[in-house]
C-alpha cells in the first residue's frame, strides 16, 4: 500500500529537483483496512534506495463515523460496528468518515544548487 505513495512523492521530489524527502505525512482511517503499526513498520522498507529513505512518516488517524438519520448525527463506530446507530441502535450504514488513505503533506527538501 506504501509503494504508490513512495511513488508519487519521489516524483514531487524530482519534480523540485530535491535530493531529499524529510517527512511524509498521511491521513489514514480507522475503517481504510490498514494498520499503522504495519505502515510504521514497512515505512523504512518502502522507501530503501529512494528520495524518501530516512524520511519521517507522520499518521494521522481518522476515526470512523456514521451518519444516524434518527440521531440527525455523525456518531463514532468502533471495530465491532454492525450497521446500527451506537447511540440509538437505529440501522445506518452511511460512513462518513474512516475510509481514509491520503497523503497530506511532503516535506521536500529543496536543493540549494
Amino acid at each position: 500500500m506504501l509503494q504508490p505513495v513512495v511513488v508519487a512523492v519521489e516524483a514531487a521530489a524530482v519534480e523540485a529537483r530535491a535530493a531529499m524527502v524529510e517527512a511524509v505525512g498521511l491521513r489514514v482511517g480507522t475503517r481504510s483496512g490498514l494498520v499503522p503499526e504495519a505502515l510504521e513498520g514497512a515505512w523504512p522498507i518502502a522507501t530503501a534506495n529512494t528520495r524518501l529513505e530516512g524520511a519521517r512518516l507522520d499518521l494521522e488517524i481518522v476515526a470512523a463515523a456514521i451518519w444516524c438519520p434518527s440521531c440527525e448525527a455523525e456518531q463514532l463506530i468502533d471495530e465491532f460496528y454492525a450497521l446500527l446507530c451506537p447511540v440509538c441502535g437505529a440501522p445506518s450504514g452511511n460512513l462518513v468518515r474512516g475510509r481514509e488513505f491520503e497523503v497530506t503533506y511532503a516535506d521536500i527538501a529543496r536543493s540549494t544548487a
